[in-house]
Parts: C-alpha cells; sequence; structure tokens
C-alpha cells in the first residue's frame, strides 16, 4: 500500500496500485517501497477519465471522475 492510511485519506475507489495484489500482512518492520505505480481501473491506465494522472494524491473529491471508496 503506498501510505498507511490511503482508505482514510479519501481516494477514489477506482484507484489501483500494486501493493494492493500482494496477498500478506503488513510488516511494520520493511519500510514502503512507495514506487508510485498507480493506474485506474476505470479506464485501466495510469489517466483517468478526465484525462489527468492517477495517484494517491490526485485522485481525490475535487476530480469530476471521482467516485468514494
Amino acid at each position: 500500500m503506498p501510505t498507511t492510511d490511503t482508505a482514510s485519506r479519501k481516494v477514489c475507489c477506482y484507484l489501483r496500485w500494486k501493493g494492493m495484489f500482494i496477498d500478506a500482512e503488513p510488516d511494520p518492520s520493511i519500510p514502503h517501497t512507495q514506487d508510485g505505480f498507480f493506474w485506474c481501473s476505470h479506464t485501466m491506465n495510469c489517466l483517468g477519465p478526465d484525462g489527468r494522472v492517477a495517484d494517491d494524491g490526485s485522485c481525490r473529491q475535487d476530480r469530476t471522475c471521482f467516485e468514494k471508496l
């Protein structure tokens, strides 16, 4: 997961990142990679339907394509 509190920060329900698909309990002794590989599951690429970049800092309530979790 890119941050420990992404869900509580109200990101879009279409935002995806590779850490979501790791089937293991989080280990606090291992730092997050912060690799920044995000995509929009609505468009299936790195841009949202509005043409802007999909990431945990951008996919918020101020976008027209935003849908809450």
